[in-house]
């Protein structure tokens, strides 16, 4: 086990951005990661930086194991003193969990309680005890070079007194105008030293850290609204045409809730684009609204925003805000978003896994996998087209994607539309490429070139220029002519309506005759690749046996050794029947087109993946107990599945993949969350590098 000890030597340093950085490089690598801190606040409420870190990582550690000791332990400690009890009971709860794991985060404490000698002394002292190795962690905002160049060298020689080296250090919150100065004042630290500029997102608090501040309770809106960061807040106790003069973009007001006026200028702010969008509004002193002010707020079109009702008055509920320190909370995607986006565009990660001695894991875990498909994506960025602009979910993807640079993304749907949308849910698209089909100078090439593709089927001109200007198949016309890499859609459409333009236009790879469809299960230290169980409802022996080389060479791309198995309710020769025939001729068709791949079949599921029946069923087989690509018979069985091992395995299902088409296209479900669509359109990226690097396509 590794310890790596995150500090500073003052309040709001920044801590949780490069831990947030940090937990992303080592799941990458890394099968067992764990998060701890020495010390927590005393009070009621949870730590929000641990719910944070366990449930984004997907941490198997309790509440309780993810903490040392609480603020109320260190009072009445000062100077550099440090109770050798108080750190015992430290080390005494990290040990415990630090059994468990690889690599731990310790991020140390926020000194906000005892003086900050005494904190920096405790950490020191903790992190001596852990065996770590520090990471020290200091914020530019209202200091000068110099003090920043002084405060790092100090932090670096405490530690060293203590026998805890320093192998990495950055300083948060940097301006543009200060680079240079902080650069040169750090560069004797003998530690590579990362600066991260300043993002006001970060130190904006978000809707739901007001409501939890206020004791408030939502009364209109929907909760995912409350992750939206506040960029200004007002009182409103003028009247509403002077209140109107002093709003700006996502002003959080605070009202008292009998001001009715207010609530509905609010409200119209979202409607006019004349009026900067207010992003919030916080009623005081338990007033609820009118029911009639009500009614109209609840039926107003598209107002995606929340209105809070706390008891506290409206003095005592300004001050609560105006306290308020800026956290990053588990349900604050945007916040988690751009801090990763801050971290991963200004912080060497090959470089820090060096410095923190990271030995990558040989297994893969669903976490491990999916960082590492986001990882690939953003090293070759990829330009995808998402057809369904109208739908919230894909802007919401769009933001995250963007945020992270990831990709390169088109958007189809009506500009003004989009942007409205955008603005009213609080998301960034400014570095996406907007474009409404029917309007696009495109229509007109693309109808030309529809006619050429399509003269065989005596397609008209005036057909295909109605064809055209619909999402799917403008999309997939803007793979087929290079404008874009790859096509993500099905939110809003069903399968057919996905895949019937892809294979008009596109169409299939030479020597595959089927376009079919994969999931990875990412299992708990493991992934496998499942085929088919979203297109081909009853597939021939000859479908078949293509479905298992597409589905071997889509495993392969991915970093998964395929070893095939051909699924069936029989094993080897056991059994005789139609289906278990099919499968038989689907093998042997299988292997002469890839003499090179481990295929078997057909073969019973137990037999496949475990090797106590397969020595016994299938005892020469290099597949049999190991099989790590699972090919069924038909739609039916492999639906039902893969959707059974989702569920009963706590499996994390990445898919359907198309495979089999010359260019990427992939199908969402119609039920896709954000997090499925933004994975989808990452596997598309990856799927677009592997063709540009194989130098095929349309």
């Amino acid at each position: 086990m590794r310890a790596l000890y995150l500090t500073s030597v003052e309040e709001s340093s920044g801590k949780s951005v490069i831990a947030l950085g940090l937990m992303e490089t080592l799941t990458r690598a890394v099968q067992r990661v764990g998060y701890f801190r020495p010390v927590i606040r005393a009070g009621d409420l949870h730590d929000q930086r641990i719910e944070l870190f366990r449930s984004r990582y997907r941490l198997e550690q309790s509440y309780d194991e993810s903490y040392g000791i609480t603020t109320d332990q260190t009072r009445g400690y000062g100077g550099n003193h440090v109770d050798p009890a108080l750190v015992g009971s430290v080390i005494e709860r990290f040990q415990r969990l630090a059994a468990r794991c690889d690599y731990v985060v310790v991020e140390g404490t926020d000194y906000t309680g005892a003086s900050k000698a005494f904190e920096f002394a405790l950490n020191a002292e903790i992190a001596s005890n852990l065996g770590a190795v520090g990471l020290v962690v200091l914020t530019a905002a209202d200091h000068t070079a110099e003090q920043v160049g002084g405060a790092m060298r100090a932090a670096i020689e405490g530690l060293g007194e203590r026998g805890v080296p320093t192998v990495a250090a950055f300083v948060n919150r940097v301006v543009p105008e200060a680079q240079a100065a902080v650069r040169a004042a750090v560069a004797d630290s003998l530690v590579p030293v990362w600066l991260l500029p300043e993002q006001p997102s970060l130190a904006m608090p978000s809707i739901r850290e007001v409501a939890d501040a206020t004791g408030a309770q939502l009364l209109l809106g929907s909760p995912e609204d409350l992750a939206r960061p506040v960029p200004d807040i007002k009182v409103a106790a003028m009247s509403v045409p002077r209140l109107l003069d002093h709003l700006s973009e996502g002003t959080l007001l605070i009202t008292p809730g009998d001001r009715s006026d207010v609530l509905m200028a609010a409200y119209s702010s979202r409607q006019s684009d004349a009026i900067p969008a207010v992003s919030g509004v916080v009623l005081t002193g338990g007033l609820r609204p009118d029911p009639s002010v009500l009614r109209f707020a609840e039926g107003v079109h598209d107002g995606a925003m929340p209105v809070l009702l706390t008891e506290l008055d409206t003095f005592d509920t300004a001050a609560s805000v105006a306290s308020l320190q800026a956290e990053i909370g588990p349900a604050d995607d945007r916040k988690i978003t751009d801090a990763l986006s801050l971290f991963e565009e200004h912080v060497d990660e090959a470089q820090l896994e060096a410095r923190v001695e990271v030995t990558r894991s040989t297994t893969l875990t669903p976490m491990m996998f999916e960082h590492q498909l986001v990882e690939r994506a953003r090293s070759d960025r990829k330009h995808i087209v998402l057809p369904e602009g109208a739908d919230d979910r894909i802007l919401t993807a769009a933001d995250r994607l963007l945020r992270r640079n990831v990709v390169d993304l088109t958007i189809l749907g009506r500009p003004d539309d989009i942007a409205e949308r955008a603005r009213t849910m609080g998301l960034d698209l400014a570095e996406a490429r907007v474009v409404d089909p029917e309007a696009d100078p495109l229509r007109e090439q693309f109808a030309d070139d529809l006619v050429e593709i399509r003269r065989s089927k005596g397609l008209a001109r005036d057909a295909a220029w109605d064809l055209v200007a619909d999402v799917s198949y403008f999309g997939t016309m803007m793979v087929w002519k290079g404008l874009a890499d790859g096509m993500v859609s099905g939110a809003a459409h069903t399968t057919a309506h996905t895949i019937r333009p892809a294979l008009q236009i596109i169409k299939t790879t030479p020597g595959v005759s089927i376009v079919s469809s994969v999931f990875f299960m990412a299992l708990e230290d493991h992934v496998l690749v499942y085929g088919d169980c979203a297109v081909n409802p009853d597939p021939n022996a000859e479908q078949l046996a293509d479905i298992a080389v597409s589905s071997a060479q889509t495993a392969a791309a991915f970093g998964v050794e395929p070893r095939v198995a051909m699924l069936s309710y029989s094993t080897g020769s056991s059994g005789e029947g139609a289906d278990v025939e099919k499968v038989r001729r689907a093998t042997e068709l299988a292997r002469q087109r890839r003499p090179d791949l481990a295929i078997e079949g057909p073969i019973q599921y137990d037999a496949a993946v475990d090797a106590s029946v397969a020595r016994s069923k299938l005892p020469d087989s290099d597949v049999a107990g190991r099989a790590t690509v699972f090919v069924f018979p038909d739609l039916n069985t492999g639906n039902n599945t893969y959707k059974a091992v989702q569920r009963s395995a706590n499996a994390v299902a990445i898919g359907p993949v198309l495979q089999g088409l010359r260019l990427p296209v992939n199908d969402l479900s119609r039920g896709a969350l954000v997090e499925d669509i933004i994975n989808t359109v990452v596997i598309t990226a990856v799927q677009a590098q592997q063709v540009a690097a194989a130098g095929t396509g349309a």
